[in-house]
């Protein structure tokens, strides 16, 4: 039987930079298990916003299996990925050109959940509180593009969808 798979397109410096942003996630993941980390708050929110005993108490039973499985998941989207030079000139005249990046549907949700929470990471950084909000700086860029990385994966997904049952 034939995994089914999407496809969604994308160029050699695209990759390169997805593949940075996924490394600097798992490290992000991997040092900051300590409470403080406002980007790490964020991607293990209590339910108990208002009662702090019952928040820590919340966070120490829940805080290390939620980001294991956060890093789980950008693990295998990161093995998606290829291997780069630390230097994006190493791409040579290949940077721009296009390919189409196959992900299987047992690969597509860990893909969604870390590209979002990559997306969380960021907003928090630069404060974004709605989609609307936009910087003079090409930091905000980044925001966008994983958010448009995103809208493709689920469109791939949902244009997968409609022709699986046929």
């Amino acid at each position: 039987m034939t995994a089914i798979t999407i496809s969604t397109p994308i160029t050699a410096v695209e990759e390169l930079h997805l593949a940075r942003l996924v490394d600097d996630f798992l490290e992000l993941i991997d040092t900051s298990r300590d409470v403080g980390d406002p980007a790490v708050e964020r991607l293990t929110p209590s339910p108990y916003p208002g009662d702090q005993g019952s928040t820590a108490a919340f966070a120490e039973a829940t805080r290390n299996d939620l980001l294991d499985r956060r890093a789980a998941d950008a693990r295998r989207m990161r093995a998606s990925l290829g291997d780069f030079d630390e230097d994006p000139t190493a791409l040579g005249d290949a940077a721009l050109e296009s390919r189409d990046l196959a992900i299987s549907l047992d690969e597509l949700d860990p893909w969604l959940r870390t590209l979002t929470a990559i997306r969380l990471v960021i907003a928090t950084r630069l404060g974004i509180t709605v989609d609307d909000d936009s910087g003079e700086d090409g930091r905000h860029q980044v925001y966008d593009w994983v958010g448009y990385r995103l809208e493709l994966l689920i469109q791939a997904a949902d244009d997968a969808g409609a022709g699986l049952g046929s």
